[in-house]
């Protein structure tokens, strides 16, 4: 028998629905009985208890929201009759006891990756063309369609036969020869260097114009990237009178590249002169980058290599039930293997913060934490938002109704193991195990503050449906129910809708999921982002985004 709802944590205080609930409909739950008041959408909560204004509502054991007005036992819970509530939160008082789970079958299980000088090992294998300066966007791309073209690494637009079957239909011309050319057209050219996985080429509205630190936090992100163990080398593009400083990107790139010789491409328009002087010397000085980079081939590394990024988007009343707390499974397998996972989004941990807090190993962490956390909702309320806005409106409509309840469910990634670090943004991972990095909760954003931050392979949970990406980080995309993986099976990689069901636990999806974790970072499987080149960068302009 499917179960209709069930209780997050023997503490709580609410139901939630697990397919669509009629009115009147009787539940057992709590060693209670509830007579559903009115028809409760599944991923959408009921009350197991009569609420009086101001009373706490529970999840996950801890306090989401509260009641704004009188709540009858097995009415829905909803905007009308919630607000946003979280716990106070103190310092740790308290040693915490982990147990590990038992990784004795991953012992001796490796993973295809390129090994680096510096010990950190790629899940692929790349080169990265970037502008230090948005006026060199338009020379980046001027790039990417040469190399792209020339190299094999450009992919036919399966859209363009349809256009060029309306162009025929308008001008009556014969379709059978269009058809023969897009057919031609689309023929997959050979790659020329076997071992490059490609070229990455990235765009972005920074370098000028802002604030220095924008400029010096847009160069420590590009270092992240250099530095990141799936590139093997990269050309940058700079203008040169522009904020962010060719100086100020080898500064940060000395603070990572200790035991690194990675080759590293200067070319600054000022300098060269003509634009056509400056993209022949990018071309002629990369295409020698690519022989060597072609040189290094995937040799077998242990899982203690792997960093996965932990991330959600598009998240909906299931992501704190399937999708989230089976990355909080690859994240401990991974973190008892000696390896390391980072748990991003600090807006969508506002409610989850003791619970980390109590987690970090040591002092000085929880108290980067909190400060981190205090500083950047000061920053959201002085332009008038706040976490409590976080929430998107497809949020609402599938259950998450406050970021309390949104954040709870978003910590669940992060599974159980100790914090064993803590990250500002664009610092970059040091201490193996779990880490702690400050983004925000926007998708792009934040998977792109990751990639920065050394995650050679991110996990993204998806309840809604989301396409993001990253250019140099693999981004496997993990549905939170059956539903959508059925709908979207061009963007979903893996589904955790058994859990729903009851048809899988947490801890044989998790399994699951970390066996084709291993595959795509070997180059045998390819994630669904890279097939549809969902390359997407947005770094953050700190206190602007949620």
């Amino acid at each position: 028998m499917i179960n209709k709802s069930l209780c997050l944590d023997p503490a709580d205080n609410v139901g939630v629905a697990l397919t669509d609930l009629e009115q009147g409909e009787t539940l057992n739950l709590q060693g209670k009985t509830i007579t559903l008041r009115e028809p409760v959408s599944a991923k959408h909560k009921f009350a197991l208890q009569d609420f009086n204004p101001e009373d706490s509502i529970l999840m996950y054991g801890t306090i989401v929201g509260e009641a704004t007005r009188f709540i009858a036992q097995g009415e829905a819970i909803t905007l009308s009759n919630i607000r946003h509530k979280t716990r106070d939160y103190i310092r740790n008082t308290r040693k915490y006891h982990w147990t590990p789970p038992n990784v004795s079958k991953w012992k001796t299980r490796t993973f295809m990756g390129y090994k680096r000088q510096d010990g950190q090992v790629g899940t692929a294998n790349y080169w990265l063309v970037l502008p230090l300066v948005f006026c060199e966007n338009t020379n980046v791309l001027l790039l990417q369609e040469a190399f792209e073209k020339a190299l094999g690494f450009s992919s036919p637009n399966p859209y363009e036969a349809q256009i060029l079957e309306l162009v025929a239909s308008f001008q009556q011309s014969k379709r059978k020869e269009i058809t023969e050319s897009v057919s031609d057209s689309q023929k997959k050219d050979k790659k020329i260097f076997e071992n490059l996985d490609g070229i990455r080429f990235l765009t972005h509205q920074g370098g000028c114009g802002g604030t220095r630190q924008d400029a010096e936090s847009l160069c420590a992100l590009l270092a992240g990237y250099i530095h990141h163990p799936n590139v093997a080398g990269a050309t940058v593009l700079s203008l040169g009178c522009q904020n962010a400083q060719v100086d100020i990107l080898k500064e940060k790139l000395n603070l990572l590249e200790v035991n690194n010789n990675k080759p590293l491409i200067i070319c600054e328009q000022q300098q060269e002169g003509t634009t056509d002087q400056l993209i022949q010397k990018a071309i002629r000085e990369t295409f020698e980058g690519l022989v060597e980079a072609n040189k290094i081939k995937r040799e077998p590394a242990p899982l203690s290599k792997l960093v996965i990024g932990l991330e959600c988007g598009g998240s909906d009343g299931f992501s704190g039930i399937s999708a989230n707390p089976t990355l909080g499974r690859v994240s401990d397998l991974v973190v008892a293997s000696g390896g390391s996972a980072i748990l991003s989004e600090f807006p969508e941990l506002c409610g989850a913060e003791q619970n980390l807090i109590d987690r970090c190993e040591t002092e000085e962490s929880a108290t980067k934490f909190i400060h981190l956390m205090e500083a950047y909702s000061k920053a959201a309320e002085q332009v008038g938002s706040g976490f409590d806005m976080n929430p998107s409106p497809g949020n609402i409509k599938d259950g998450l109704l406050t970021d309390a309840i949104k954040s709870c469910g978003a910590a669940k990634k992060g599974g159980t193991a100790p914090v064993s670090d803590v990250l500002d943004y664009t610092e970059y991972l040091k201490t193996p195990g779990l880490n702690l990095l400050c983004t925000p909760g926007n998708d792009v954003e934040s998977t792109t503050g990751l990639a920065g931050s050394g995650a050679n392979i991110i996990l993204f949970t998806t309840g809604l449906g989301t396409p993001t990406g990253n250019p140099i980080s693999p981004v496997i995309k993990v549905s939170t129910n059956t539903k959508l993986a059925q709908r979207m099976p061009d963007i979903i990689d893996f589904n955790t809708g058994g859990i729903i069901s009851g048809d899988e636990t947490i801890e044989s999806s998790g399994e699951k999921l970390l066996e084709l974790v291993i595959q795509v970072a070997s180059g045998e499987v390819q994630a669904k982002a890279d097939k549809n080149r969902n390359f997407d960068f947005i770094p953050w302009k700190r206190g602007v985004s949620l």
